[in-house]
């Protein structure tokens, strides 16, 4: 993702993209062999993660989560303008841990969010380990073959930044928070650090993580998200199942379609083992376009002028796309925790528990 200003021409690099029809869908032939079971890659989750996780399966092929990204700060903006426009909060709150000063108000508004009952999505726009923080600094340069070598002076700052976040993450734990970590997104992309060294490093950067996070730290309440750059999702960058609970793409383009190319292209690397997520957007997708062909799971709307610019999304469709059938809204959630781990969905449909289809 890009924050507005300056240097977004990215985003317009990739609307060209799916313009030119880079977006057609990969063979079939990579697809995951066999479906796994509808379980979390970590079989230590907190009863909050698998009640989450079984959730997200009862609505995966049937309904779509709405979701917003706040921008950095998180004054809550975003969130005022969705009530203002549409009537309606989101299902889904994503947060950042871009901003050093921020990190305690990430995981108060974090916290808040789940209790009154929406889901969390993290990710974190990382800088390059030793340069500085902040999304300028995670489109520098970093070897990352010295930072997977033990020892290194790289090495050694990656691991303590991310005991740093890991710690940020263990807090939401222990307040039972469960959370779509999304890191190293974008990844096959050459925007971001993680992305500039080729497949075989990314995978080796995930893995660190998802076993250091998952085996070392426990924390048991995370639900790992992996998001590809939309114009080049290529196979050779999947870590496998045993790394993954939900896989995704993102492409900024300047219409309200259903980018079943893209949708294809990841379902074709993880067939029906996990749901498959549109982890960024600008313009929404028409929920009228969604369907097999585009089955995602949420959304997540970019901040900024990424809501708010006509050009993005109007006012009268916001409003419109948030009161239709497929989409499913906080209020429409009314999530209920029994026992700490209990999920009720209450919908147009009616209340469904967990897992219901």
């Amino acid at each position: 993702m890009r924050i507005s200003g300056p240097d977004w021409s990215r985003r317009d690099t990739l609307a060209g993209a799916a313009a030119a029809g880079l977006l057609s869908a990969i063979p079939g032939s990579v697809a995951a062999a066999r479906t796994s079971p509808r379980k979390l890659s970590n079989s230590n989750a907190s009863a909050e993660a698998k009640a989450l996780y079984a959730y997200l399966w009862s609505q995966y092929g049937r309904h779509t989560l709405t979701g917003q990204q706040e921008r950095p700060g998180g004054h809550g903006q975003e969130l005022e303008y969705l009530q203002r426009t549409t009537g309606k909060l989101p299902a889904m709150l994503g947060l950042d841990y871009i901003d050093p000063k921020d990190l305690a108000g990430v995981n108060a508004r974090a916290t808040d969010w789940h209790r009154s009952g929406g889901i969390v999505t993290l990710c974190w726009h990382w800088g390059a380990p030793d340069i500085g923080t902040g999304y300028e600094n995670s489109k520098e340069e970093f070897d990352v073959g010295q930072a997977l070598t033990s020892g290194t002076p790289q090495n050694k700052l990656m691991l303590q930044q991310m005991k740093q976040v890991g710690d940020l993450l263990a807090e939401l734990r222990d307040r039972r928070v469960p959370v779509l970590w999304r890191p190293f997104h974008e990844f096959s992309g050459d925007w971001f650090w993680w992305g500039k060294h080729g497949p075989d490093a990314f995978k080796a950067l995930w893995r660190l993580m998802y076993d250091d996070f998952t085996r070392t730290r426990r924390l048991d309440n995370l639900i790992w998200v992996l998001g590809w750059a939309g114009q080049n999702v290529d196979p050779a960058y999947y870590p496998g199942r045993a790394y993954v609970d939900v896989a995704g793409a993102d492409i900024y383009v300047e219409d309200h379609g259903n980018l079943a190319p893209m949708f294809g292209k990841v379902k074709a690397i993880v067939g029906d083992t996990v749901p498959i997520c549109l982890h960024e957007n600008g313009p929404i997708p028409d929920p009228a376009l969604l369907g097999p062909d585009a089955d995602w799971l949420w959304f997540m709307t970019w901040h900024t002028r990424w809501l708010t610019d006509p050009s993005q999304n109007d006012a009268e469709r916001l409003a419109r796309f948030y009161a239709s059938e497929r989409f499913i809204t906080k209020d429409e959630m009314e999530v209920a925790r029994r026992d700490g781990a209990a999920w009720a969905c209450c919908t147009k449909m009616g209340v469904r528990r967990l897992g219901e289809r």
